[in-house]
């Protein structure tokens, strides 16, 4: 895992606030160094570009993600509870930090850029593993239906979450996650119950 100095951190908090306030297109270094009150040169001291500041963000997300994920499959609770509370977390995460939501979901930036959409598909990957492990054990105690792998399921699950919390940043967050992330769970635990 990478950690961060307290300076990158900063910075990192600095672009994603820059991201909430006026998107992501608006994060260049000349802007950052603005919010920051410091100069361009101060940034590049601790990231090579934009592109590195981007994946710090991504990084960042993806280690808070993981410690969350691996205390949740720790609880003792039912499949079908961490999954609603993987889902929640989720939507929560994303409600109060729109901007992670921007970075993570701008599928554009990453289109010529490597780095950050291997650090995405790692992202996307993780979760989609967890959720997959989750499942295999809700099927094997007869708690989630098994005439569908856990794999399609767990696909299935986090198309749905990226879908929803796609829409939600295309329309500049004109509805709330929470509420209708709670509406997307119920249907999902319909169609992945016994």
């Amino acid at each position: 895992m990478n950690t961060f100095t307290e300076k990158q951190l900063n910075i990192i908090n600095a672009a994603i606030e820059l991201i909430a306030e006026k998107g992501i297109q608006q994060m260049t270094i000349k802007n950052l160094s603005k919010k920051i009150g410091t100069v361009e040169g101060a940034i590049y001291r601790h990231f090579d570009s934009k592109i590195e500041i981007l994946l710090g963000i991504l990084k960042l997300f993806r280690q808070n993600k993981d410690g969350t994920l691996q205390s949740l499959i720790a609880q003792e609770s039912s499949s079908l509870q961490k999954l609603e509370g993987l889902l929640t977390g989720r939507f929560r995460k994303f409600s109060a930090n729109p901007a992670i939501a921007a970075v993570i979901f701008s599928e554009e930036i990453f289109q010529n850029e490597k780095s950050l959409a291997d650090e995405v598909f790692k992202i996307m990957q993780d979760s989609q593993n967890t959720i997959e492990t989750i499942i295999l054990k809700g099927q094997s105690e007869n708690q989630i239906r098994n005439d569908i792998s856990a794999d399609q399921l767990a696909l299935l699950i986090t198309g749905a979450l990226r879908l929803i919390v796609t829409k939600w940043r295309l329309t500049e967050f004109s509805f709330d996650l929470q509420t209708e992330g709670q509406k997307l769970w119920k249907s999902i635990y319909k169609i992945v119950t016994n």
